[in-house]
Order: C-alpha cells, then structure tokens, then sequence
C-alpha cells in the first residue's frame, strides 16, 4: 500500500478516477488511501488540441486513463507515435518517450502523461519543433487523423 493521496476539488469541478467521472457539488478533498488511476480535469486535453504528434500522444494516454476498456486497442497507436516521434527527437525527448513507452506496457498511464506534460507545454509553447507533423495513428480499425481524433471514446469529457 501507498502513502494516503489528498486532492481538492472545486465546485463543479471533475476527476476521473479508474473509468469513472465524478463532479463535485462543493468544495472537497478526497483522500486516496490505495493505489488508483486518476485525473484532474484541469490536466484534461480536448480532443481539438490534439494536433500534433506529441499532444496526439498525451490524448490517447490520456484516453488509456480515462477508458480503461480502451487500453488495449490503443496501445499499438501510443507504440506507433512515441517510436515515429523518437526517431528525429533531441535525446531528451527520446529518452522520455522511452520511458512513456515502459510505463504505458505497465499500465502506468498517468505517470507518463506527468512525464510527456512539460514536452507538451513545449510544443505549445513552439520551443519543439513538433507543430508542423501530423500523424495517423489506428485507433482499434480506426484511422485516427487531425480531423477524426474526437472519435475516441472519451465522451465522458463534454458531459
């Protein structure tokens, strides 16, 4: 067992936690006193910034974390895009992207979405040299592109 892990929510703000979404009604903290997967809404990526290969890369994780039925038919996509973008990156991105590869086979979805995070406020930020790409990726037997990567099951997010 872990040691207890305390989040405070908003009013009205969300949290994904193992598949489920939760919204807070008030202000709140909730203490986890077990290992679990979960995601502050304020670390959400909608699916219209997904528009480069590393921001691509942190939706279908994120995907992974907030779907766990998705996990597996997502994976071979995360596989595709981190080995694409490791090709011409900077070794401290290709390490990191070895180390999202490793901590995704482990199922450890938001550990690496805490390690991809600063290369995407970099790429926001256009301090990488990643804006101009674009990736397809399959999704399952979906071709995943700029203009369909909303179709991943991730409806939870609009509710």
């Amino acid at each position: 067992m872990t040691r207890p892990f305390s989040v405070s929510l908003k009013p009205g703000e969300r949290i994904f936690i193992n598949g489920a979404v939760l919204r807070a009604d008030r202000k709140v903290s909730i203490e986890f006193l077990n290992d679990v997967a979960f995601l502050l809404e304020a670390y959400v990526m909608q699916a219209e910034r997904a528009t480069t290969p590393i921001r691509q890369l942190y939706f279908l994780i994120q995907a992974m974390l907030i779907d766990p039925g998705s996990a597996d038919s997502v994976r071979k996509s995360v596989v595709e895009i981190a080995s694409e973008l490791g090709v011409d990156a900077s070794s401290e991105l290709g390490a990191a992207l070895d180390h999202v590869e490793q901590l995704v086979d482990g199922g450890r979805y938001f550990d690496a979405l805490k390690v991809l995070r600063p290369f995407v406020a970099e790429c926001l930020q256009g301090k990488i040299k990643d804006a101009g790409k674009q990736i397809n990726v399959r999704l399952g037997n979906r071709l995943i592109s700029k203009c369909n990567v909303d179709d991943i099951n991730v409806n939870q997010l609009n509710k």
